[in-house]
This record gives C-alpha cells, sequence and structure tokens, in this order.
C-alpha cells in the first residue's frame, strides 16, 4: 500500500510510544469524585505553566471553549470575537445553542481583535440593547493561516477589554505553536487574561484533550458546567497521562514543524495561479485565481495526498509529526503538477 500523506489537520497525528506506554501504566481514579492522580497532576502542571491557579480537562477544545462563554457571559449577552474565529465558525452556533449569547464579530487583518477595535466596541449601557461581557482571542489563528499574537498585543487587548468591563478568554488550541514561533512562554501570551485554553491533541500529539485554566473559583465553577455539558468523565488519568507527556516532551519540536511548512510553501508558490499566504506556524493557505479547491483536492487525494479544501478557491495544508519533510516536498510538488494540469 503506498503511503498516505496527511496534511488535513495536526490532529492526524498518533501518539508517541513513550504516550502509550505512560497510558498502560497510569495510576487512575474516578474524576467525577475529583480522585484521579493523574488527572490532578496534568491540571497543575499546565495551569503552573500558563500561569494560572488552577485547569480542568476538557474532552475537546470545543467544550473547553464554551464553558468558558457560559462561565463569563448570561444569556442575551454578547462575545466580542474575530468574524472567522474558531468560536464563530467551527464550534456549530454553540455559544447561542448552550449559553444564549450571540457573538459580534470584527472583521481583522490576521485574526487578533485589537485593543483600538476593544475600544471602539464600548458603547452606552441601554435597557433596551445587550452587552458586551466577553472577548474571546485566538492564538494562533486557525483560519487567518496559524498566524500568531505577540506577548505585547495580546496584553494590550486583554487590558482594553478589563478597561471597558469585559471578561477575557484566550481560545489557545495551538498557544504551544505561537509560543515556540515567538520565543515566548506560554504564560506571557496569556497573561491577565480570565480563561485560556490549550489543546493537547493536536500538535503535541496527545490522542485527546484539553485544558480550560482560570482562577480556582471559576474553574469550580466550570466542574459543574462541563458536567452539564456532559463532560464527566470517570478513569482519564489513561488519557491524562499521554497529555502528561505531551507537554513533557512534545512542545520544542513544533519548531520541526513550523520548518516543514516554510519548505512547503517555498515549493507550492511555484503553482499555477497560486497565492501563498508565508506561514508563521504549522498552517499553510493556498489561495487560487479560481474556483478550482476542489478538483485539486480530489487530484491530490487519488495521489494519496491529504489537504483540506477551504472554499471554492483555497487550500489548507497542516505540517505535523507524522508528515516528513520528504512527505511535503512530495505533497508540495504534487500540487504544482495538480495546478498546471487544469
Amino acid at each position: 500500500m503506498n503511503r498516505i500523506i496527511d496534511l488535513r489537520s495536526d490532529t492526524v497525528t498518533q501518539p508517541t510510544a513513550a504516550m502509550r506506554k505512560a497510558m498502560a501504566e497510569a495510576e487512575v481514579g474516578d474524576d467525577v469524585f475529583e480522585e484521579d492522580p493523574t488527572v490532578i497532576r496534568l491540571e497543575q502542571r499546565v495551569a503552573s505553566m500558563l500561569g494560572f491557579e488552577a485547569a480542568l480537562f476538557m474532552p475537546t477544545g470545543v467544550m473547553a471553549n464554551e464553558v468558558a462563554i457560559r462561565l463569563w457571559t448570561r444569556p442575551g449577552d454578547e462575545v466580542l470575537c474575530d468574524a472567522h474565529s474558531h468560536v464563530v465558525d467551527y464550534e456549530l452556533s454553540g455559544m447561542a445553542a448552550l449559553s444564549g449569547v450571540i457573538p459580534r464579530t470584527v472583521s481583522t487583518e490576521r485574526g487578533h481583535v485589537s485593543a483600538r477595535e476593544v475600544k471602539a466596541s464600548a458603547r452606552p449601557r441601554s435597557y433596551y440593547r445587550s452587552e458586551i461581557t466577553l472577548l474571546v482571542l485566538e492564538n494562533t489563528h486557525n483560519l487567518a493561516g496559524g498566524t500568531v499574537t505577540t506577548a505585547s498585543d495580546m496584553q494590550e487587548s486583554i487590558t482594553a477589554a478589563h478597561e471597558i468591563g469585559l471578561k477575557v478568554h484566550v481560545d489557545g488550541a495551538r498557544l504551544w505553536n505561537a509560543a515556540i514561533a515567538l520565543g515566548s512562554p506560554p504564560a506571557d501570551l496569556v497573561r491577565g487574561a480570565d480563561s485560556a485554553m490549550v489543546t493537547l491533541s493536536k500538535g503535541l500529539c496527545a490522542p485527546v484533550g484539553s485544558i480550560l485554566c482560570s482562577s480556582r473559583e471559576a474553574v469550580g465553577r466550570a466542574r459543574r458546567v462541563r458536567k452539564q455539558f456532559g463532560g464527566g468523565m470517570r478513569q482519564i488519568g489513561h488519557l491524562a497521562a499521554a497529555g502528561l507527556v505531551a507537554v513533557d516532551t512534545m512542545v520544542a519540536r513544533l519548531a520541526e514543524d513550523h520548518e516543514k511548512a516554510r519548505g512547503l510553501a517555498a515549493i507550492v508558490s511555484e503553482a499555477k495561479g497560486a497565492r501563498v499566504v508565508a506561514p508563521q506556524t504549522n498552517i499553510l493557505f493556498v489561495h487560487f485565481e479560481n474556483p478550482i479547491a476542489q478538483e485539486l483536492g480530489d487530484r491530490l487525494e487519488r495521489e494519496g495526498i491529504k489537504a483540506s479544501v477551504m472554499g471554492r478557491s483555497s487550500l489548507r495544508f497542516v505540517t505535523h509529526k507524522d508528515v516528513t519533510p520528504e512527505d511535503c516536498e512530495t505533497a508540495g510538488r504534487g500540487l504544482v503538477t495538480a495546478s498546471k494540469a487544469i
């Protein structure tokens, strides 16, 4: 069987041998009773890494984001966020369905809601108008092309939000990538935020799991919301054990994925009619002059290369541990060839 080169997402990564061993040998307990020692160690480790008092293991990043939205809003409120943020485009209107709130979107250049844009959202309170009560920032930003926001820009937006009475949640599903790209500790990128989420099952290669960090009081409330959302779990130390290996051993190697994305970008820039967004991390978008993305994606898949079709004229490639630089070169050459055949 020919090798499949899967560049659809870094979620396709397989757990490492060390993770599998840790999972098999994990000490476990009932997490609903807060008695799983491995989960507790993971939560404490990640909270410390991000500079928060406490943390809570979540099965998914979507659940972590939606729990945070429930924590900081009331039904009828609005959530300030980028127009193409994950909480808008990929969570099935969860904030409306689960918390009774709606997004107040801002069209940004690189996916980051700036301090200026935060301040511009402020408006006089009125009984006949809903209130914006929460700002959601995403770092890195998926649909902007894996773009990173610096610690100073994050801090300015967080401060501006607090000055006008908003809480701040950071969707940091790929915060690890941002930290590596910037050479910044992850805690610097979320400093001052009321909550932050990081994911273990993307570039860090754990099989499942995200962590929601906040104050001890807020995490206590989050535990109740998680249970209400159906996220109460039992002997999940087996999963948390893989997460511990992930945060301890897999963060630094993300730089390799960023280098693969840059190499892939250099090749696909030769594709006919292509406009390539230079990657800052491990996400590469390729836009075409004509609506040929689906046909290109189909041609690539027939050659054993998988990419994500993002609308009529864009493809997304995401590099990760389980693809080699040679795989990326093969995929890039395949796209160049396919573009010239259409």
